[in-house]
């Protein structure tokens, strides 16, 4: 890990006139991301795995989650991420090494863990712990939750060592056009915007099919977009005596809005609202973290790659909220 003493190249960046948006990002999320917690949690499982093994001494928990976060943020390769904190000062600065006494983890070692975390599941935990401190801080509202899915669009060709397309990946139909790949499912609270649950499916599941494992057992009120139609009528709903009373607020098909009076309009109006929300987590996992196609085979990979982003997604929004308030 880097010295306290200052490098001359952090005294030359220092003087620069203009802090770069990768600069910014990185040390807004290195101010909120939990950094003991989440070590904590990956520790007893990192070090289990090495008992009496010889070799290079391991690298700091620390150090892997700072490298294998960069590389879930900025969707790069092992290989990629390893060259990109090389090449780049404000990543170097962000995994706190100094090359004057380390070197950055090698692609391989990269690999392990992160083979490690999908082994252990430990992609939930760190979701489960982020959520755990939101609500332990008063940061998010209770009773009511959005619900929505998107696809995650994965690879087509069979040009790979199997010679075949991803078994647990599937087509699924949108509009006009097939898609092929997976679906994240999301529940989102109603008040905040924060995700607080996610589930990943294969494309072809409908989004009904998740709904019941998006809700929380305080949720009295749920907004959904229209493609929940029917939700309400479910078996997994009325029997339920707790889901039976929740109230679903699903949004009118375009066609049927569009023939009510107006005054009927003005509560859907306020329920797309309310619905908005949902899409910013998406669009922070798709824009800013460049998630728009899977990059492992298998559901169970992506989805523990989908829990550090949503968890990650929540911090980065946390952090921009704070930062509009003062």
């Amino acid at each position: 890990m880097r010295s306290e003493q200052p490098s001359f190249t952090d005294i030359e960046y220092g003087n620069r006139r203009r802090v770069l948006r990768r600069e910014k990002f990185l040390e807004s999320m290195d101010a909120v991301i939990p950094w003991a917690r989440w070590v904590a949690l990956i520790e007893p499982h990192y070090y289990a795995d090495r008992p009496g093994k010889k070799g290079r001494k391991a690298k700091p928990v620390e150090t892997m989650l700072r490298m294998y976060l960069l590389q879930a943020w900025f969707s790069l390769s092992d290989e990629g991420v390893e060259e990109a904190i090389y090449d780049s000062y404000a990543m170097r600065k962000f995994m706190a090494l100094d090359f004057a006494f380390e070197q950055v983890p090698d692609a391989t070692t990269l690999l392990h863990f992160r083979h490690l975390l999908e082994e252990h599941d430990l992609g939930a935990k760190l979701f489960a712990d982020q959520n755990e401190i939101f609500d332990a801080q008063g940061w998010v509202m209770r009773g009511g939750s959005i619900v929505d899915a998107t696809i995650i669009a994965a690879p087509s060709s069979t040009k790979n060592a199997t010679g075949t397309r991803d078994p647990q990946m599937h087509q699924t139909k949108k509009g006009n056009q097939w898609y092929f790949g997976m679906k994240a499912h999301i529940g989102v609270d109603a008040g905040t915007g924060y995700v607080h649950s996610v589930t990943a499916t294969a494309a072809n599941v409908h989004d009904l099919d998740e709904t019941v494992r998006l809700l929380r057992p305080d949720d009295q009120v749920v907004y959904t977009d229209a493609g929940y139609q029917g939700i309400a009528n479910r078996p997994e709903i009325t029997e339920d005596e707790r889901l039976s009373k929740v109230e679903f607020r699903v949004a009118a098909r375009k066609g049927v809005l569009k023939a009510m009076p107006e005054p009927d309009r003005a509560p859907q109006s306020v329920q797309a609202g309310v619905r908005a929300k949902v899409e910013h987590p998406f669009l922070v996992i798709k824009r800013d973290f460049g998630f728009t196609k899977t990059r492992y085979r298998g559901i169970a990979k992506n989805l523990n790659h989908l829990n550090v982003l949503f968890a990650s997604a929540n911090w980065l929004m946390r952090a921009r909220a704070v930062a509009l308030t003062g």
